[in-house]
């Protein structure tokens, strides 16, 4: 069972006419994802085989579409997850980088306020395998299965997934939250719905250096009733050194891997070092079989 998107989930393609938006949509319908529109301010009539309207409300109403894929550039993200949350949709995903945090912060409430679900800034995307994919994670790294996967890298979530995937170990869905300080939804969120979901049976959580997300989440870990395996990277970044996107930078000791580490482990989560050690601990506490060595990722 899929979290939020699955095979019928209608999907509007919001300023994707550029290489890389175009790029990605005609890969997601590639792999199964249903968008039914473009929303391109100006450029009505047809791209693709699909119809192109001004606004987003226009296409909802035409269409009854569910949730968005958002390539608006950073300047304007705010603006598009407004008007979407606006026009009633339930899950947004958004791609853009260097949105400034204020931007994100206003977009993230308007879309909390409207009970929608919003994926980034700043994010690889989400996948439920074998139904849809908004975004760039490759359906050759996924396999339909029982393991949600929560990440707030979207390099890690990628290769965890692969490894998983080439042990036998499927996921129901997986999301990459989004790199920035500012994310539209908070991985107690998500964990939230894995929890309630009856065909997710185990969690993996990705973390990483930076930020209290991981904090937040403890009682959520208490009270899933599943198995939580966590993964926090970085055990040796130094202080104030940023390490790759803006939501990874250490600036104090509580948001350091290896705190977050203890207070997950604290609250009854089964603390990995490695992503391979991520695949083993997922399958014995499935009682599954151990993978073999070259299954898994270093």
């Amino acid at each position: 069972m899929a979290i939020l998107l699955n095979s019928e989930t209608r999907v509007l393609a919001v300023n994707a006419t550029g290489a890389y938006g175009g790029g990605q949509v005609r890969a997601m319908r590639g792999f199964g994802t249903r968008v039914v529109a473009h929303v391109a301010p100006g450029r009505r009539g047809e791209l693709d085989g699909l119809p192109v309207f001004d606004t987003i409300a226009q296409a909802v109403q035409a269409t009854q579409a569910t949730a968005a894929a958002v390539f608006t550039p950073a300047a304007g993200v705010r603006d598009s997850i407004v008007e979407a949350a606006r026009a009633g949709l339930k899950l947004v995903f958004a791609a853009a980088e260097f949105v400034p945090v204020h931007d994100a912060l206003r977009a993230a409430q308007h879309a909390r306020e409207a009970d929608c679900w919003l994926v980034g800034p700043n994010s690889s995307g989400m996948a439920s395998p074998g139904q849809a994919v908004l975004g760039a994670i490759a359906p050759g790294m996924t396999l339909p299965g029982r393991i949600g996967v929560i990440g707030r890298s979207g390099t890690l979530t990628m290769n965890v997934c692969r490894a998983l995937s080439l042990a036998g170990l499927g996921q129901s869905s997986v999301l990459h939250i989004g790199g920035d300080v500012v994310c539209g939804r908070n991985p107690h969120e998500w964990l939230g719905l894995f929890a309630a979901d009856p065909q997710t049976d185990l969690v993996v959580y990705l973390g990483e250096p930076g930020g209290t997300k991981e904090y937040a989440m403890l009682d959520a870990v208490r009270g899933a009733g599943k198995p939580v395996v966590a993964l926090v990277v970085g055990r040796h970044v130094p202080p104030a050194r940023r390490m790759g996107h803006a939501g990874a930078m250490v600036g104090s000791a509580r948001e350091t891997a290896s705190a977050k580490i203890e207070a997950l482990l604290s609250a009854g989560a089964h603390a990995a070092r490695s992503p391979s050690e991520v695949v083993t601990m997922a399958a014995r506490l499935l009682g599954r079989p151990a993978p073999r060595a070259p299954e898994l990722l270093a």
